[in-house]
């Protein structure tokens, strides 16, 4: 079992989950983080720090759309472990339906 980033993430990026992850299993794209499930320990400490409330474990329904797009970008983003700069605009997005297309496929960048 894994943790999953869903569709709040987009736009939003806040980074507090990164910071706690004891394997450094999150990847980071323009607008939006994923977890790699092979890395992820399914600690669940990156769950409650999340303040877009984005992040489900695999089994939970509102997972299963964004499985997927963590296991691919997880092996194509760069490895994020310390918390970056999230947008400026992130509160703006936190909570608004809609954001998958959003999601840029562009890897993070400082």
């Amino acid at each position: 079992m894994a943790y999953v980033v869903t569709e709040n993430c987009v736009r939003c990026k806040f980074m507090d989950c990164v910071e706690v992850c004891p394997v450094d299993c999150f990847y980071a794209g323009e607008n939006f983080l994923v977890i790699n499930p092979d890395e992820c320990i399914d600690c669940g400490v990156c769950e409650p720090e999340c303040p877009a409330e984005a992040i489900f474990p695999d089994s939970d329904a509102r997972a299963a759309d964004w499985m997927e797009i963590n296991a691919k970008y997880s092996t194509i983003w760069p490895n994020m472990s310390q918390k970056g700069t999230p947008p400026a605009d992130r509160e703006e997005w936190n909570g608004k339906e809609g954001k998958r297309e959003m999601l840029s496929e562009e890897p993070h960048k400082d």
